[in-house]
């Protein structure tokens, strides 16, 4: 595949260095605002930039008929329109709070835990989330995934929000240290013992693995998207 890369972070450079090894070609590593001159005609994007500038960034290389995988946090408000602009254009548009492929299953299993006790109150449920001190939202975009299937699989809760649980809010502790990539942790505690679920990710190459892998799978299609349908709708 010819790929152009949106943001060229951390994250970009990873990336890149994974497709390149994959066999792909990278030709446009941009740090500034795409166009369709500086795009340099992919066959896909792959955008990690900044939540101010990803649905500008989005909105182009879909107004191009360009597909997109992003994996951009912080801006998820403006995705609604995201997708119908992908569909107003006939391509497609892939968006993943987090690409690594054990994190997909830490989400089923989050599931499935959330399902078994949602009968039993004397549980209190809790998240934690721990990122590096240069990541810019708060809480993760995997964080938020993480509370949204609780939410949807326990009626205790209705929305989640930064702080500790309370009432019918399911709280997200976000903490920021140095250099960590990312530890997601979902806790239910009672008075007498705790369950914890935890995921923890020792470096980004998982991350960019899975964006790669998206950005194969993608070519062809048209629609909306998400990680889902990469690994377990094949």
């Amino acid at each position: 595949m010819k790929i152009a890369l949106v943001g060229y972070g951390k994250m970009g450079h990873i990336i890149d260095e994974i497709a390149t090894k994959r066999g792909h070609e990278i030709v446009a590593r941009l740090s500034e605002t795409p166009t369709a001159e500086n795009l340099n005609n992919p066959d896909v994007v792959i955008e990690f930039s900044h939540p101010e500038a990803a649905f500008n960034n989005i909105k182009i290389c879909l107004e191009n008929k360009i597909p997109v995988i992003c994996g951009t946090t912080g801006w998820l408000d403006q995705k609604p329109e995201i997708e119908k602009i992908a569909l107003q254009n006939d391509t497609a548009f892939l968006y993943g709070s987090n690409f690594s492929l054990g994190v997909n299953l830490f989400f089923a299993l989050n599931e499935k835990l959330a399902n078994l006790m949602k009968d039993f109150p004397e549980y209190k449920v809790q998240l934690e989330e721990i990122h590096h001190t240069h990541k810019k939202d708060a809480p993760s975009g995997t964080a938020i995934s993480l509370a949204e299937g609780i939410i949807k699989n326990d009626q205790r809760f209705d929305a989640w929000k930064l702080d500790e649980t309370q009432n019918k809010e399911l709280g997200i502790f976000a903490i920021r240290q140095d250099e960590v990539p990312g530890t997601h942790s979902v806790y239910y505690k009672s008075d007498v013992d705790e369950i914890e679920i935890k995921h923890t990710a020792f470096n980004r190459n998982g991350f960019a693995v899975g964006a790669v892998v998206a950005a194969e799978w993608i070519i062809g299609k048209t629609g909306n998207f998400t990680m889902n349908d990469v690994l377990f709708n094949k």
